[in-house]
């Protein structure tokens, strides 16, 4: 640990991200667990699974939101909590229980749309009644749960307790594998029944965090050295000022998701490639949890060192972390895509058309993710300097400039080189990934040799 300005030890990249990887994989597990359960639905798996995948956009929506309210919150709370100011600390809850409720009513409004929606949709009659019983149950649950975790989450990071967030999200995966098996294999409620678990699942790591975040909120109210003066004017606008730009940045994401859907089920052979694609989104998204915990623990990180004027630092961190997950995409990554990837295909997926396209694709996964991790990292970076926009725009550009076009045209123009649909939307999406990347790390170097060792200004 190296001495920060204030005199308090500042830990590295590495150290602070262990326990964040460790609850991201258990999280990104946790979305795992409904597709392992329901390859199992006799009849209906491949369908089943399709309508999973249909429902990851709107999941990535939520997380954005999600996201980008806990990492404003997580902020805002540290500042003040740092600085004493324990009206301040008062405030941004308030402020954040109503952003909450806001948020709850919209997801909820999302929900009633897929089950209005669906049946007009141009899908497989199979696969629509299976995304919109999955979609509106998982969104409207969710958002009775899922929202309500930001408020203990940030307390408990706020405090630096890293470990409770990792408690945390594996509570939210033994109760969501528990309630699953007793709703498929008991009650025999299906897909109904898997989104169901999937929602009151993450009851458990909520009561965790609750009660960690109350443990840390009775001890700093107990010490009663929270007395300097500070409030702010406007609370909620305080905090969406951050949120907006950090939510938005994982909006594009789900863009990204939403198009590839979009793509593929208009295809004629999309019966076989959204199961497949299905399958490829959920690997990849569980591989890169390593890289998205390491930026977020980038981002208070990076967001101490500009308070110590340390931009030299940061540089040694962004390093250390950009050539850890490079090791991790060489020594992890390449083999799970490359070995283990096809017998987990051969496990859940039905049709033998849908497991050649997946198998085909996981090929060139690791490309993919060797190319946008960079990003990963630089995005939250940007965040901890105080620039959000500047992340939003990079987010930006990647969806709708790079990853969506290149994705839309390899899907194109792949089969005229001998390969499939999919691997030519994966390798597309890789090469406008890779741009991106590319695009954040210059913009990067160059706010960090302007700013120097000050203090960046707000963007």
């Amino acid at each position: 640990m190296v001495p920060s300005a204030s005199g308090s030890p500042t830990r590295g990249v590495l150290r602070l991200a262990a326990p964040l990887v460790l609850s991201f994989w258990f999280r990104a597990a946790f979305q795992w667990v409904d597709t392992a359960y329901a390859s199992m639905l006799e009849g209906v798996g491949d369908a089943s699974i399709a309508a999973i995948g249909l429902a990851v956009p709107f999941e990535f929506l939520m997380i954005a939101c999600w996201v980008g309210t806990s990492n404003s919150l997580t902020s805002r709370l540290s500042a003040a909590m740092g600085a004493r100011e324990g009206e301040r600390v008062a405030q941004l809850l308030a402020a954040a229980r109503r952003i909450v409720v806001g948020l709850t009513v919209l997801f909820l409004a999302v929900a009633a749309g897929i089950w209005f929606v669906t049946p007009h949709l141009d899908l497989d009659p199979l696969v629509a009644r299976q995304f919109r019983v999955y979609g509106t149950v998982l969104l409207a649950g969710s958002s009775l749960t899922t929202f309500w975790s930001v408020l203990p989450d940030s307390i408990v990071k706020a405090h630096h307790d890293m470990r409770s967030t990792m408690w945390a999200g594996m509570a939210s995966t033994a109760t969501n594998v528990t309630l699953n098996t007793v709703f498929v294999f008991a009650f025999g409620w299906g897909l109904f029944g898997i989104a169901l678990a999937t929602v009151l699942g993450r009851l458990g790591g909520l009561a965790y965090a609750l009660r960690q975040a109350n443990r840390h909120e009775r001890a700093r109210l107990a010490d009663g050295n929270d007395d300097a003066p500070g409030r702010f004017e406007r609370p909620v606008r305080t905090l969406l000022g951050f949120a907006l730009p950090a939510g938005l940045s994982f909006v594009f994401l789900a863009v990204e998701g939403m198009a590839f859907n979009a793509l593929l089920a208009g295809r004629p052979d999309a019966a076989e490639l959204l199961p497949a694609w299905s399958i490829l989104d959920r690997a990849g998204r569980f591989l890169v949890m390593p890289m998205i915990a390491t930026g977020v623990a980038l981002l208070p990180l990076t967001a101490r060192l500009v308070g110590a004027g340390d931009a030299s630092r940061i540089r040694r961190e962004l390093r250390t972390a950009a050539a850890a997950c490079a090791g991790y995409c060489l020594l992890v990554v390449a083999p799970l895509a490359l070995w283990a990837g096809p017998p987990l295909v051969d496990a859940l997926v039905e049709s033998p058309d849908a497991r050649t396209a997946a198998v085909h694709a996981l090929r060139w996964l690791p490309l993919g993710i060797a190319l946008g991790f960079p990003l990963l990292l630089l995005r939250p970076t940007f965040e901890g300097l105080q620039r959000p926009r500047l992340g939003l725009a990079i987010s930006a550009l990647r969806a709708l400039a790079l990853v969506v076009p290149l994705g839309v045209a390899g899907a194109r123009f792949a089969p005229q080189y001998g390969l499939g649909a999919l691997e030519g939307l994966v390798l597309g999406g890789a090469f406008g990934a890779g741009l991106a990347s590319l695009a954040a790390a210059l913009w990067m170097r160059r706010v960090l040799r302007a700013e120097g060792s000050a203090v960046p200004s707000r963007a």
